[in-house]
């Protein structure tokens, strides 16, 4: 635009490069209709409250969820923990029993019982062990610790042994198997 040119006052300086406002004119709109200062300043008080307010809501909102969170998980473990009080009581009794009059066959037949007790708890609460022992090797369940020549070729990248064993809780990966896989190159 040259100097000469009469100026538009409603261009703003760069608005060729501006995106076009989604919002439609309405057709009764009168471009030359002005506000005075006294309403802008409240339509921009009245906008500044509503964001304000929205602003308080959504941050109300965001710690009500976060205690809420923390409520449901602190239920779900304090019913973990009381399903495995008795476990717990029956340890006491063992530890607490009289060694000398104790056989080994009778506190180990007790200890199994205990054992058998929090399995059935604990997989009650959803958790399972991985103990992949001659099933393909997963990268996803399986960590590989050791890796040996397969004796016959179609066991390669299985899994021989387990060091360590697994555990998913509630579909979730826990802790991967520690394993032994048999690999035709040395490497699972």
């Amino acid at each position: 635009m040259s100097e000469n040119e009469p100026r538009d006052p409603t261009a703003e300086a760069g608005s060729e490069h501006l995106p076009a406002d989604p919002r439609p004119v309405p057709d009764d709109w009168d471009l030359t209709q002005t506000a005075t200062a006294a309403e802008a300043a409240q339509a921009v008080a009245q906008a500044e409250d509503r964001l304000l307010r929205l602003a308080a809501e959504y941050d109300n909102y965001r710690k009500r969820t976060i205690r809420e969170k923390t409520e449901a998980f602190d239920r779900g473990a304090t019913a973990l923990v009381t399903r495995l009080l008795d476990v717990l009581d029956d340890i006491d009794r063992l530890a607490a029993s009289d060694a000398a009059a104790t056989t080994y066959k009778s506190f180990r037949g007790a200890f199994d019982l205990v054992q058998r007790k929090l399995w059935k708890e604990l997989e009650t609460a959803g958790l399972e062990r991985i103990d992949p022992v001659g099933a393909p090797f997963d990268p996803t369940l399986h960590e590989a610790v050791a890796a040996v020549a397969p004796e016959e070729p179609e066991q390669d990248h299985t899994v021989k042994a387990t060091f360590q064993t697994g555990y998913r809780f509630n579909g979730v990966i826990v802790r991967p198997a520690r394993v032994q896989v048999y690999s035709a190159n040395g490497v699972a």
